[in-house]
């Protein structure tokens, strides 16, 4: 069966200078507004994470033709940048962020964050934030969560969700998997924390008989070209979901293992900033 494909677009940062290791993975506050131009130019409706999960449990059909944005890590310029942006066009958007990593006026210093040094979002601001955007949990400290013993996995994964409804005075569920890692134990230890839905990677589009656990992503690059988006906003270019694991990436992660357990874990991130 063919599924309409759904672009759920995965963002990092938004600004002009970013700090070397992230700027692979970040866009210009020039190019994301052209990007917000396109999905409108396009006729494309930007709904929410919870609508798309909504679809693929049998709720109401989305739109012909949507698209979700999503953000992850926690850099400061979404606060600064990315929510005017998206709130001036009222459009929804879900942040997905690495607690360890956010600053907090009331506790110096970083919490316990495998990302290296950046601008993050502070405590108070991620508060104001979720006055208007879905807030989601994305580990403590952004670790391979499928490379880890389950017992580290699943504190990462429960902390989080923790951390955030504490601070938030909520429930928070939605989480996405650090570097769109995950397996099975992973994916069951997310579901027994009490997250509702879990966002991957996967490099396809989603669809509203997409996986609840694994919901599929495009990432949104430095280098992605404008022709390429173009292609993910009119559905072109990539497998929909529903579709099996690849064998790549089995085989990555038993790799990404392996280096593990010999302690000299594959470095998914620089760890200098250049």
């Amino acid at each position: 069966m063919r599924y309409r494909p759904v672009p759920v677009l995965l963002y990092h940062s938004v600004c002009a200078e970013p700090p070397a290791w992230i700027a692979p993975f970040t866009v210009p506050p020039r190019v994301f507004t052209e990007h917000l131009d396109l999905l409108a130019d396009h006729g494309v409706e930007v709904v929410p994470l919870r609508r798309l999960l909504d679809a693929v449990r049998g709720g109401p059909p989305l739109p012909p033709r949507s698209a979700v944005l999503t953000f992850d890590d926690g850099f400061a310029d979404f606060h600064s940048t990315v929510a005017p942006l998206l709130a001036a066009r009222g459009l929804p958007a879900t942040l997905y962020v690495t607690t360890g990593a956010l600053g907090d006026p009331s506790r110096p210093g970083r919490e316990g964050s495998l990302l290296p040094p950046a601008p993050m979002l502070t405590w108070p601001q991620l508060r104001e934030l979720d006055e208007v955007f879905e807030i989601g949990g994305h580990t403590v400290s952004h670790p391979q969560l499928d490379a880890l013993p389950r017992s580290a996995a699943r504190g990462e994964i429960a902390g989080c969700k923790a951390r955030l409804e504490d601070a938030l005075g909520h429930r928070v569920d939605a989480f996405a998997y650090p570097h769109g890692y995950s397996s099975r134990p992973v994916r069951r230890s997310v579901r027994e924390a009490g997250w509702v839905s879990a966002a991957a990677v996967r490099h396809g589009f989603s669809s509203a008989a997409d996986e609840p656990l694994r919901v599929a992503r495009l990432m949104v690059r430095a280098d992605t070209p404008r022709d390429r988006y173009l292609d993910w906003v009119d559905g072109r270019g990539a497998p929909v979901a529903p579709f099996p694991e690849r064998t790549r990436t089995r085989v990555w992660r038993s790799y990404r293992r392996l280096r593990a357990g010999l302690h000299h874990p594959h470095p998914s991130l620089p760890t200098t900033t250049g």
